[in-house]
């Protein structure tokens, strides 16, 4: 039986985000071979598959005596993106998404499985269990964001969890291509469709960043948490006096086409650099539930020690980062976080003086959410 090339890069990039990879990452290794149609419904399988998780799961719960979590994650994986399909893509055939599903799971050496497998899709078919669209977000964060949104906003957030993100392209003062749209944050454009061509794509939150530090020619400017780039990049397109940093070795080397100076050390240990500088970015490590459409796998992930734990290191990256700040310098402290731990409480943890604020909510502002502040020393 011939496989569809697509549900086959699907099924395994949805395998290696089972086992701890970033579906954005492995989307692109296992789809690199594709023409642009099949790659396409790749991407909507993956994404939507983990956007819908827990939907699909509700549903697989009603059509198997076995229950879920029991499940070989090979046959429940061939599942879940069988009922996406069937749920969510008008376009692929109803026989396709089944007799797909079942032979993945038969080739990925779960042959036994596979009349399982045939029988949770057809009695889905057949009994067409409506799934609450709650179920797709943890209640757990559902319940912190209604604690400090309110209800209506939080249930907008939810809603911006499950959409595919608009495409947003870094111009700055260059010329825009056919069918870009301008938007409020200078420099950046909505391409709809079509190809970027030179530019890159970025968020329009995370744009919206870095023209809260007022850069000016000649500023001495430190980006310390600055993989994989495209702040650092915006930054640049002011001539500035740049030194660009991250922990990583291996994530440091991607800041070299910049033409800066690039360092590679831990910003929550106190920081090798002798002088001061007029502007700092520290664009922190954070749970990044602001990009939940973007990286649907983090509300699967995460759990609430893991805030606590962000929260230790940002406080402390902070704290580093404001004694290198001249004394009418300012720094963005900013996050694609939603939780208050990493982000108003980080800065009250810090007793810098606080000049400006800004605050993304996906839902109510377009892209991702964001949080960032514009930080002075007391």
């Amino acid at each position: 039986m011939k496989l569809a090339p697509a549900r086959q890069a699907a099924f395994g990039a949805l395998l290696a985000v089972e086992r701890g990879a970033w579906s954005a990452e492995a989307l692109a290794a296992k789809s690199a071979h594709l023409d642009a149609r099949d790659a396409g419904l790749a991407l909507d399988i993956v994404f939507g598959t983990l956007r819908r998780h827990g939907e699909i799961d509700f549903i697989i719960a009603q059509c198997s005596k076995r229950p879920v979590e029991q499940l070989d994650p090979i046959v429940r994986i061939a599942i879940e993106m069988g009922i996406y399909q069937l749920w969510f893509l008008d376009r692929v055939p109803a026989h396709a998404a089944v007799n797909d599903s079942v032979e993945l799971a038969r080739r990925a050496g779960k042959a036994s499985a596979s009349a399982f497998v045939n029988a949770v899709l057809r009695r889905a078919l057949r009994e067409q269990v409506v799934a609450p669209t709650a179920a797709s977000t943890p209640s757990w964060l559902m319940e912190r964001w209604i604690s400090q949104y309110g209800p209506d906003t939080a249930k907008g957030i939810a809603q911006a969890s499950l959409t595919t993100p608009e495409r947003y392209i870094r111009v700055g003062n260059g010329t825009p291509p056919e069918g870009a749209e301008a938007t409020g944050v200078p420099g950046c454009y909505a391409l709809p469709v079509g190809d970027p061509g030179t530019y890159r794509f970025q968020d329009i939150g995370s744009q919206a960043v870095v023209p809260l530090l007022d850069l000016q020619p000649g500023h001495t400017f430190l980006d310390l948490c600055a993989a994989p780039g495209n702040k650092t990049a915006q930054a640049l397109e002011t001539p500035l006096q740049a030194i660009a940093c991250d922990l990583h070795l291996s994530r440091a080397r991607t800041l070299l086409p910049l033409g800066i100076p690039v360092a590679v050390l831990d910003a929550t240990a106190p920081l090798p650099l002798t002088k001061r500088f007029d502007r700092i970015l520290v664009d922190a490590p954070c749970s990044g539930t602001g990009t939940l459409a973007r990286n649907p796998e983090i509300k699967w992930r995460l759990q609430p020690a893991d805030i606590r734990d962000l929260q230790r290191r940002q406080i402390a990256i902070l704290g580093n980062a404001l004694g290198q700040l001249a004394s009418d310098g300012l720094l963005v402290y900013s996050t694609c976080s939603l939780e208050r731990e990493e982000n108003e409480d980080v800065i009250a943890a810090s007793g810098a003086v606080v000049v400006n604020t800004m605050h993304r909510i996906p839902g109510r502002e377009p892209g991702d959410g964001f949080f960032a502040a514009v930080l002075r020393t007391p």
